[in-house]
């Protein structure tokens, strides 16, 4: 049983490593996009919000029609990887003038964001129906820890690669990067098709679209994903301009660097800040398992809250107080991620658990679509020193929801019991 468990998670793992590399393609292209046709500003900043719109509208129409739920999970995962790959690979045969276009290739990334919907959170489903419980040592929290620190790492990588493109001549071939995660896709297709579904999967029934309001009707769901709302504030925004925050700083003190390096250096840190978040995510499962789902989201939400206000006292300063704070952050800031949707699995009925995950994913990528745009307004109105701070707002508003969970007599089925 435990080789048949482990097999089935390494190929979800892998799938969706594969599948979500579609998500973060864009920011591979878009620098050799503007050497080829002149790709203008707004167009490239469409290319990733519109993957983050049309994953909120795929989630939200997967959770009103219940489609985690009624179909094979497996099945319904391996038809998004294919729509997915579809959308991608239709930007090469895209004409070079409508490539900088705002209509085709935002489309063509909004379809590819709604798939999206069939993956990240069908993932999480999954993997829930692998985890232990009943005897007081639930995994569930390691489970999707271990798949979401893997996402956390893909999302990560194309700063590393933009790094050591600063000097590469030619640059990368966005072709190439667009046929490549095409196919990455097609490959997860094929294998989560081969991953076995847990024994702990619920037999669906049907589906009525009132249930939806569940997710914000009963108190126990409520608070949880009011926690993983204000986790939500706070993250993608991060990600999106961490290695903006980092380039401002060191422009203003460069502390020895210069050059190369100096143009390198904030790729570097944004990749080594949001990379640690994988480290936080396996780490964070592992101990909420022990010490408890609330426990350990309050305690992160603590930490990455106060990174966010310490984030101007920083700024500007010595490299290694910069990075320092910046590690920090990054590790904390994703560590609780998981735990949330753990504590939905946990605190849902058994065959809702595919919807009210959707929902709780739906409500917070939307979320992100209004921090992402506030940072740059508060970077432009105060400076970038002062840029981050509003974030913390978010942790204050999740540890309340989350220390108000911890009370609530249906705790106890968190974490085997730890709450």
């Amino acid at each position: 049983m435990l080789n048949r468990k482990w097999r089935a998670l390494s190929l979800l793992l892998l799938a969706e490593i594969l599948a979500l590399s579609l998500w973060f393609s864009a920011t591979a292209v878009v620098p050799a996009l503007r050497r080829e046709v002149g790709l203008d500003a707004l167009v490239a900043a469409l290319f990733t919000s519109a993957v983050q719109a049309g994953f909120v509208a795929g989630t939200l129409l997967s959770a009103l029609l219940g489609l985690a739920d009624r179909l094979d999970p497996r099945r319904f995962f391996a038809a998004a990887c294919l729509v997915a790959a579809g959308a991608n690979a239709a930007i090469l045969i895209l004409p070079p003038a409508q490539l900088n276009g705002p209509y085709l290739v935002p489309l063509l990334r909004f379809v590819t964001g709604m798939a999206m919907a069939g993956i990240y959170p069908v993932g999480m489903k999954l993997a829930a129906t692998w985890a232990r419980s009943g005897d007081g040592r639930s995994d569930l929290g390691r489970l999707v820890g271990l798949l979401v620190g893997a996402l956390t790492l893909g999302s990560a990588l194309p700063h590393l690669v933009n790094a050591q493109l600063v000097n590469a001549p030619g640059g990368l071939d966005w072709r190439f990067a667009i046929a490549t995660t095409s196919g990455a896709a097609l490959a997860a297709a094929g294998l989560i098709l081969l991953a076995e579904i847990g024994p702990a999967r619920a037999t669906p029934r049907a589906f009525h679209p009132r249930e939806v309001l569940a997710a914000w009707r009963e108190r126990p769901l409520r608070l949880a994903n009011l926690g993983y709302l204000g986790h939500m504030w706070e993250l993608y925004a991060m990600w999106a301009w961490i290695a903006l925050f980092l380039q401002a700083s060191l422009a203003l003190n460069p502390d020895g660097l210069a050059g190369a390096e100096l143009a390198q250096a904030p790729l570097l840190g944004a990749f080594a800040a949001i990379a640690a978040g994988a480290l936080g995510c396996v780490a964070g499962g592992w101990l909420a398992d022990r010490w408890g789902r609330t426990t350990l989201t309050i305690g992160a939400l603590a930490v990455s809250g106060s990174c966010a206000l310490l984030s101007g006292a920083v700024f500007g300063g010595p490299l290694v107080a910069l990075l320092a704070l910046c590690l920090v952050w990054g590790f904390s800031i994703v560590a609780d991620s998981a735990q949330f949707s753990a504590s939905i699995s946990e605190l849902a009925r058994p065959d809702l658990t595919g919807t009210m995950l959707t929902i709780q994913t739906c409500a917070g990528f939307l979320l992100t679509l209004v921090t992402i745009h506030l940072v740059p307004f508060f970077a432009e109105a105060l400076g970038w020193r002062y840029a981050f701070i509003f974030l913390a707002l978010g942790p204050v508003i999740g540890i309340i929801a989350m220390a108000r969970l911890r009370g609530l007599p249906e705790a106890s089925r968190l974490a085997g019991g730890r709450r």
